[in-house]
């Protein structure tokens, strides 16, 4: 489901840019591709390629490998994380799995386990 950025989801990205909603309850397996935005509630199973941002809230969940430009995450994450930019863990991350970003940032009470390179 695709649909322009709203208020609610404004972190998201620029006006105009589209975004892709993964509802609470929605179970998604194998391999997920997505040219633009991504709001997940829900769960993906498999490797994940977002060419723009993934935001995840504190219902998302993730197993498998993530590769995006830049990620916001609430959720709980099981296996590796690669962003181009920026990944930020917000207070109730949960992330079980190496990390690689350009650039990070942890809020008190987000938790990772797993190495962690950040930097160019």
């Amino acid at each position: 489901m695709l649909k322009k950025t709203d208020s609610k989801l404004s972190s998201i990205g620029k006006e105009g840019d589209l975004t892709c909603v993964i509802a609470e309850g929605t179970i998604i397996e194998g391999k997920f591709t997505c040219a633009e935005n991504v709001r997940l509630d829900g769960k993906i199973i498999g490797e994940i390629k977002v060419e723009k941002r993934l935001v995840m809230g504190e219902s998302g969940i993730i197993d498998g490998k993530i590769s995006t430009e830049n990620a916001v995450i609430r959720g709980k994450i099981k296996g590796n994380i690669h962003t181009k930019e920026t990944l930020h863990l917000q207070n109730t991350a949960q992330i079980d799995g190496n990390i690689v970003s350009n650039k990070m940032i942890v809020d008190e009470g987000a938790k990772y386990f797993g190495d962690c390179k950040v930097g160019a």
